[in-house]
């Protein structure tokens, strides 16, 4: 009789890929899914799948997979070692060379979802206040101009006029711009929430 042999546990509920891989849990690799992204070198990717498919799971990866991560403190995160022995890594050096080089957006309009205009409105400025927080290491650099660095403050803060919020992925992404001197990547889930 064969020895009890260790499962890995289904990942229910888990929709980050560091935690999905350093924590053991069972996973089907779609990592070529960043293969096709690369191949077809669209400007804009629609993904449309059905509910519970793993769209954000797949953002998560997407995210982990292109982003040149920095903690507060502007040190290097590295996330390569969460794509060792997945099939991404077979794809060779010409998809590789674009792993943790872009600095990378991540937005979800899940808590959009509200009763009126309003709160769904302040949800989603506090879900980009939580990405301005993430990126708040280019405060320290000296790329930004002073009154760029108010900006910036200021819709972290939530204390921007409602004007400021209307272009904020845009500041964003140009703020991160000018920091990595490569063009930012926005991934943006639950886009259709209504």
């Amino acid at each position: 009789m064969e020895e009890n042999k260790k499962y890995k546990p289904l990942p229910i509920g888990i929709d980050n890929f560091e935690m999905l891989i350093t924590r053991g849990y069972y996973f089907i690799d779609k990592t070529f899914l960043i293969k096709e992204l690369l191949d077809k070198k669209g400007s804009v990717n629609l993904f449309t799948r059905p509910r519970r498919f793993g769209k954000t799971l797949n953002i998560s990866m997407l995210q982990y997979f292109f982003e040149n991560a920095v903690n507060y403190d502007g040190q290097k995160q590295e996330h390569a070692y969460l794509f060792e022995g997945l099939q991404i890594i077979k794809a060779g050096e010409a998809y590789l060379s674009h792993m943790e080089q872009y600095p990378v957006i991540n937005l979800s309009l899940k808590s959009g979802k509200q009763s009126d205009y309003e709160l769904a409105f302040a949800c989603i400025i506090d879900e980009i206040a939580q990405e301005y927080e993430r990126h708040e290491y280019i405060l320290k650099g000296d790329t930004l101009t002073e009154s760029a660095k108010e900006k910036y403050i200021r819709i972290m803060s939530l204390v921007a006029p409602k004007a400021e919020y209307y272009k904020a992925l845009q500041f964003l992404s140009h703020c991160l711009e000018k920091y990595h001197g490569k063009k930012a990547i926005i991934l943006i889930d639950e886009y259709d929430i209504r």
